[in-house]
């Protein structure tokens, strides 16, 4: 029987996180904090093996009993666990594993609340448009069953092309397209997982993610990000220990840090994953999400033969269409498409056929929708910085919210709550988190028109105000929105 090997933090990256604690007093009680807020916003992952005593001593350049002390306050307060034959080991204290999950989508908003729980964006112009021009090539295919379990050929076509622009050659008989991009997630993972298998998932991740790959009855295993990417050989530290199964990564403008991962740091990462015998599993759901411009790294699956990469038009284009794509190495197709008949037997082709005329105009987003969506980060975060001047956050290059960090007063999720109150949902740490923490962070899309978004931060500000006057309502056992 195999055994779960717990990933190891080094004692270089605990140095990294933590920063010169010898400078405060006493130096132990500020490595136990920072440790708490490192284990708590998930940079360090429950369940991670923390470096010994001596070996941190070293990295820190403070005494042993300053670590033995830290280690000890940790232990008292619920964030370290000690095991014969396994060492420390990072935990949440009893009652703070919330995840804020549901099952159900959340009942449509009143007109006067404004929904940030979804990051995506209104139909671009040109839709209805192409809603014409599909029907008009809509009777084609009217003489057959309707099943294209495969997509939509000239479909398949345009988006093996689109790989191929960006510096991954590939042929439509690489690509099966789905109906959207979790639907892809499911149909790959249960063509490569059972049940019990580990799977790395980067945590802060995509929530809807970490919950279909739980349905299958695989163990997902959290790969801890940094606020302003991936520590890759952190990362290929993690993935050499824990030998998964697999490995979800959303290396552009990733969900919910915006993040981009360099053509080098992919280049690392795949290599460690191929060493451990790890399938990367690439979600590319935001890759056209460029709100900058300039080049763009190669396709992840460029470094990693045997990546399956997994893509949307909900981004894009329009989450109405509920159609994307699985671009699978040569041979695996075929398995995935018998993994897919459990579930569905093809995506809609009125709806394949749209976004192929939409795809002939702009393979990516529009550059009107560049410029809206630039135009509310920038409302977004200058709000912030006139409302909410102790919110931290990184104006990543792409992608479609703000990760913003709160002060150490406030808690996501009384936040959230709170920010329910006053007309505005959104979706608070815990819910990005693999097993736990993050309770001092929330994601803020700027999808809305600027002048939405300005009146949103307003209304989140009034809710932290309440939160911090002990007037925001408890949160009990309410449990978050579905996340999109």
């Amino acid at each position: 029987m195999s055994t779960t090997t717990a990933p190891v933090v080094g004692a270089a990256r605990i140095a990294r996180l933590v920063g010169d604690v010898a400078a405060t007093r006493p130096a132990y009680r500020a490595l136990a904090d920072a440790l708490r807020i490192a284990v708590a916003d998930g940079r360090i992952a429950v369940g991670s093996r923390l470096p010994s005593e001596r070996d941190l001593t070293a990295a820190l350049g403070v005494s042993r009993t300053t670590v033995a002390r830290a280690y000890e306050v940790l232990r008292e307060s619920g964030y370290l666990v000690s095991r014969r034959g396994s060492g420390s080991l990072a935990t949440i204290p009893s009652g703070s594993r919330h995840r804020g999950t549901s099952a159900l989508f959340p009942a449509d908003p009143a007109d006067d609340v404004i929904d940030l729980t979804c990051a995506a964006t209104r139909a671009p112009a040109g839709v209805v448009e192409a809603y014409e021009r599909a029907v008009a090539l809509l009777p084609q295919y009217l003489t057959g069953a309707g099943y294209l379990t495969l997509g939509v050929p000239a479909l398949r076509a345009a988006i093996a092309a689109r790989y191929t622009e960006r510096g991954l050659p590939t042929d439509p008989d690489d690509v099966l397209v789905t109906s959207g991009a979790v639907a892809g997630v499911n149909v790959v993972a249960g063509a490569l997982l059972g049940t019990g298998d580990r799977v790395l998932v980067e945590n802060p991740g995509y929530p809807n993610t970490i919950d279909a790959l739980r349905r299958t009855g695989a163990r997902p295993v959290a790969l801890p990000m940094d606020p302003g990417g991936w520590d890759v050989d952190g990362a290929a530290a993690v993935v050499g220990s824990t030998r998964a199964r697999a490995a979800v990564l959303v290396p552009d403008f990733q969900n919910p840090t915006g993040a981009l991962m360099s053509d080098a740091d992919r280049a690392v990462l795949a290599r460690a994953l191929r060493e451990a015998g790890t399938v990367p599993v690439v979600d590319e759901t935001i890759v056209e999400i460029d709100l900058e411009g300039g080049p763009m790294p190669r396709p992840f699956a460029a470094h990693a033969p045997s990546a399956v990469s997994v893509g949307s038009a909900s981004k894009s284009h329009w989450g109405g269409l509920r159609t994307g794509w699985v671009r699978a190495p040569r041979g695996l197709v075929g398995t995935l498409v018998e993994s897919r008949a459990a579930s569905d037997l093809g995506a809609p082709v009125l709806e394949q056929l749209v976004l192929l005329e939409l795809m002939r105009t702009d393979p990516g987003i529009t550059p009107e929708r560049r410029a809206d969506l630039r135009a509310s980060r920038e409302a977004t975060a200058t709000a912030l910085a006139e409302h909410l001047p102790d919110v931290r956050f990184t104006s990543a290059r792409g992608g479609l919210s703000l990760w913003c960090e709160l002060p150490s007063d406030l808690d996501a999720t009384r936040l959230a709550v709170a920010a329910e109150g006053e007309g505005l949902l959104v979706a608070a740490g815990p819910r990005f988190a693999v097993d736990g923490g993050l309770d001092r962070w929330v994601r803020l899309p700027h999808v809305l028109p600027p002048e939405t978004m300005r009146e949103a931060v307003t209304r989140l500000a009034t809710a932290a105000a309440l939160v911090r006057a002990g007037r925001g309502r408890s949160t009990g056992r309410r449990r978050g929105p579905l996340v999109a």
